[in-house]
């Protein structure tokens, strides 16, 4: 009876129990309760920071953004001059940072797939040779790869003037301490046509693999979708080419004086930087590829085999999509990395964003609040839009089990 009178005591009339011994309302308290103490230590902290950044006279906001820059950036994809804005400036080393990012990550991952093949590969010197290139690559720093490519390789090249044969001959290809010198198009009348056959050409592409795929689970027979794509990637275009009468010409770099002027230059600290990150980052991207391979049983190649499927096939057909599921997660690591490592471009000289807007903006405007915080989000953006892109194709190449 005592016992029955104590479980009563903590009940109300109703038979519910009270909100005191309720887990769940417990944990809603214990989580409101922590929510105030994180807000509140927030608020004091900007607070803190507002009063003191004006107890030091320093300027507090994002008015600084429409203010005049007043220094030059090497390289820029938009045009930019020591007049615009630091609002432009910003735009610059974000679109300088896309840039290394995108094109590391695209030949990282396909040295890094190249060099896990041949990891497993049958011939003793492939197979040495890349695991020298992994052991060697990922066990140095990447800031010491990047001076080296810049330092001991890319500025000790010959000067514009003693990689010219002849003063005021253009050349089609040259490289120097000055960069990579290449033949610039230049578009005229009717060239519009030629990218709008490019992109018609794309999306053909994209269509006639949806159809082939379906095509091929519903008879079984393949289609070669890459050949084809291929063929109308390179022949509509070059079919607009020939029709609107050749409406592209090529200008070619000429030395004049002790540099190189006109064509298309790519700049050492740019080389440098996707030269660093991209090998760097293969190395490791080799490894996954390698376990992710390991990981799928032999009986699924011997399998194939006992089917009479040919070994390209069985990689690409059976292996490959199976080791993808091992692969890709890990993978996503080692893109988030090969961009947040971009921010060691300062060391070179490249303009990107910790750079331009981390550094020059910052020691000229003195805004350090402003500055890095803008610098993280923009840093923290890149890696939460890469791992939701991944996840993505990671969803759409897993194997789905019935």
């Amino acid at each position: 009876m005592a016992h029955q009178a104590g479980v009563n005591n903590d009940a109300d009339d109703s038979g519910r129990v009270s909100l005191i011994y309720d887990p769940k309302a417990r944990g809603l308290a214990f989580q409101g309760l922590l929510i105030i103490l994180v807000g509140a230590m927030v608020y004091i902290g900007v607070s803190n920071a507002i009063n003191n950044l004006a107890r030091a006279g320093v300027a507090s906001g994002f008015g600084f953004f429409g203010e005049r820059a007043g220094f030059d950036i090497g390289q820029s994809l938009i045009p930019y001059t020591n007049d615009s804005t630091y609002l432009r400036a910003f735009f610059v080393g974000l679109l300088n940072t896309l840039v290394v990012a995108v094109i590391g990550i695209f030949f990282a991952t396909v040295i890094g797939f190249i060099v896990g093949l041949a990891r497993l590969s049958k011939n003793y010197l492939v197979r040495k040779f890349a695991t020298t290139y992994v052991e060697v690559l990922r066990n140095i720093p990447l800031l010491l790869q990047l001076l080296f490519w810049y330092k001991a390789v890319l500025s000790i090249l010959p000067s514009p003037r003693e990689a010219a044969r002849e003063a005021g001959v253009e050349v089609a290809f040259s490289i120097n301490n000055r960069g990579l010198y290449l033949p610039r198009v230049v578009p005229e009348d009717g060239s519009s046509l030629i990218f709008y056959a490019l992109v018609i050409a794309i999306v053909a592409w994209i269509v006639i693999g949806r159809w082939a795929k379906k095509r091929q689970m519903a008879t079984g027979q393949q289609f070669p979708v890459f050949l084809t794509g291929l063929a109308l990637v390179i022949g509509l275009p070059l079919l607009a080419f020939l029709v609107t009468g050749l409406p592209m010409s090529l200008e070619y770099a000429s030395l004049q004086g002790f540099n190189m002027v006109g064509g298309w230059v790519i700049q050492p600290e740019f080389m440098a930087l996707l030269l660093g990150l991209s090998l760097y980052t293969a190395s490791f991207i080799a490894e996954i590829v390698r376990a992710g391979i390991l990981a799928v049983s032999k009986g699924q190649t011997e399998a194939a085999f006992a089917l009479g499927i040919r070994p390209n096939l069985t990689s690409r057909l059976v292996i490959v999509p199976q080791a993808m599921r091992v692969i890709i997660p890990p993978l996503t690591s080692q893109y988030l990395n090969l961009t947040k490592n971009s921010s060691l471009a300062v060391a070179i000289g490249y303009p990107d964003l910790v750079s331009v807007f981390g550094g020059t903006v910052l020691n000229q405007t003195g805004q350090a609040v402003e500055v890095i915080s803008i610098t993280m989000l923009v840093y923290l953006t890149l890696s939460l839009l890469t791992s939701a892109f991944m996840n993505w194709f990671n969803s759409r190449v897993a194997l789905v089990e019935r």
